[in-house]
């Protein structure tokens, strides 16, 4: 599970735009938005499992803000701790964390998006298409894919801290 907590942190290294200024921490913000197909699947589950509370965000995820906190919103640049639990849609958790710390701009699209939803002290879980989360690359621990490629993902969040 640790290998799969920093696949999460660096899945989208390659795909953050980041670059450095004085401040030593800049992050673009990518625009990246899920195709139709990926949303009608994640409608789909929504729908076959009669989750009807879920928000549309425009970039195609959906969420539901548990417990919105009252402290500070993350930002891209924020360094970010959470625990979370990751599950696949057929039920079986690929990864948990109880406190963990991440810079929110090198997170998969789906969280950098989601958590700025939420303030510390904040609830949320996300239901991310493929294209914002691991996208078509299988996700693997010791040899063994724990995450199928273009897999719809389910993370349960909590916004421990920001910083």
């Amino acid at each position: 599970m640790r290998k799969l907590s920093l696949c999460l942190l660096f899945a989208t290294a390659l795909l953050s735009g980041c670059f450095k200024k004085n401040d030593g921490c800049s992050f673009s913000d990518n625009n990246i938005t899920a195709p139709a197909s990926e949303v009608t699947a994640l409608e789909n589950y929504l729908f076959g499992n009669g989750i009807t509370t879920a928000v549309k965000h425009p970039t195609g995820f959906y969420y539901e803000v548990l417990s919105q906190g009252t402290g500070a919103k993350p930002e891209l640049c924020s360094v970010v701790n959470v625990g979370y639990t990751g599950k696949l849609t057929n039920g079986n958790t690929f990864d948990q964390q109880q406190s963990i710390s991440f810079r929110l701009g090198s997170l998969i699209e789906g969280w950098r998006k989601g958590l700025p939803l939420i303030q510390k002290g904040g609830h949320i879980k996300l239901y991310l298409p493929p294209t914002l989360g691991y996208g078509a690359v299988d996700v693997k621990d010791n040899n063994v894919v724990v995450v199928p490629a273009n897999s719809i993902l389910i993370f349960d969040i909590n916004l421990i801290d920001v910083q």
